[in-house]
C-alpha cells in the first residue's frame, strides 16, 4: 500500500507510526489473504463472517466485474485477456480457512499467491484452486517464501492453462493506470481500477516487514491477496498483498492499496522453482 502526495510531517511518517497503525490510529495495515475470506489485520487476526458467507455463495463460471476505466484505455479488452490467467485459492486448515487470489504461471497449473493465503494449509490443510472457468481442482503447497510474503501452489490434473505476462519495474511510473484483479470478499473474477498512487513504498505490520512496494487507489480488499496488479498492457505489474484500512472495525478499502512489484516476484519465483 502506498501514498504519493506532499512528505508527511515526521510524527506522521510511515517509517515511525506504520508498525502497527497510521495517521495516529485512523488506519491498520492489513494483509488481505488468509483467515475467513483471506483476510485479516495482523495486530488484530479478526475474522469477518459476513465476507466468508459471500465466498461460500460465490461458484460457478466468474464474470470479470469491471468498476470503472476509460474508453481510451480499453481496459474492458485487458480484463478480458488477464482473466482467465487469475485464480482463487481456497485452503481448509485444521483450525481455520482462509481465500484468496492467484496468478497463473504455466500451462499444467503452476500458481502463484501469498504465503498468508496457504499459511493455515500447514499441518494437514488441503487446498484446492477455482479456475476462471468455474471448475476447481485439487492443489498443494510446492514452495513457499514467508520474508517476501510468496508461494507457489500446483493445480493438479490441468492442462492448456493460460500463463500471465509479466512486466518489469522500469515500465511502471506514478499516475499510470492499473487494474486489479482477484475475489475480493469471496466475490471471484472481480476487477478494479485505479492508478499507480507511489512507489517503494514500506509496510511494517511488526510480524511482517515488506520494503519496495507500489501503491495503488485500485480497490484491494479481502480476497484480492495473490491477485494480480496489471497495467493497461495486460502485463502483471505487481502481486496485491496489503490495504491499508480504517481503524473503526471496517476492513474495506480506502484506496491505499499494496503489491509486490512485478521484478521481486519474478526473482523470488525463479528462486522457489529451484528449490523445487
Amino acid at each position: 500500500m502506498t501514498d504519493m502526495l506532499t512528505q508527511p510531517p515526521r510524527s506522521h511518517r510511515r517509517d515511525s507510526l506504520w508498525p502497527r497503525r497510521v495517521a495516529g490510529g485512523a488506519a491498520l495495515l492489513a494483509l488481505i489473504g488468509g483467515g475467513g475470506v483471506a483476510g485479516g489485520v495482523i495486530a488484530d487476526h479478526y475474522r469477518t463472517t459476513d465476507t466468508a458467507a459471500a465466498a461460500s455463495s460465490s461458484t460457478g463460471t466468474a464474470t470479470p466485474i469491471v468498476n470503472s476505466g476509460t474508453a481510451t484505455d480499453n481496459l474492458a479488452a485487458v480484463a478480458a485477456k488477464v482473466s482467465p490467467s487469475i485464480v482463487t485459492v481456497m485452503v481448509d486448515g485444521a483450525r481455520s480457512s482462509s481465500l484468496g487470489s492467484g496468478v497463473i504461471l504455466d500451462s499444467d497449473g503452476l500458481v502463484l499467491t501469498n504465503n498468508h493465503v496457504i499459511a493455515s494449509s500447514s499441518g494437514g490443510g488441503t487446498v484446492s484452486v477455482r479456475l476462471s472457468d468455474g471448475r476447481t481442482v485439487p492443489a498443494k503447497v510446492v514452495a513457499a517464501d514467508a520474508t517476501h510474503d510468496l508461494a507457489l501452489v500446483q493445480a493438479t490434473d490441468v492442462s492448456g492453462l493460460t500463463p500471465a505476462t509479466f512486466g518489469s519495474d522500469d515500465s511502471v511510473a506514478v499516475g499510470d493506470t492499473v487494474l486489479a484483479f482477484g475475489a475480493p470478499l469471496g466475490l471471484e473474477g472481480t476487477v478494479t481500477s485505479g492508478i499507480v498512487s507511489a512507489l517503494d513504498r514500506k509496510v511494517d505490520t511488526g510480524d511482517e516487514s515488506l520494503t519496495g512496494l507500489l501503491q495503488t487507489d485500485a480497490a484491494i480488499n479481502e480476497g484480492n491477496s495473490g491477485g494480480a496488479l496489471v497495467d493497461t498492457s495486460g502485463q502483471v505489474i505487481g502481486i496485491n498483498v496489503a490495504i491499508a484500512t480504517a481503524g473503526d472495525g471496517s476492513t474495506g478499502s480506502v484506496g491505499v492499496g499494496f503489491a509486490i512489484p512485478s521484478d521481486t516476484v519474478t526473482q523470488v519465483v525463479k528462486q522457489l522453482q529451484a528449490s523445487v
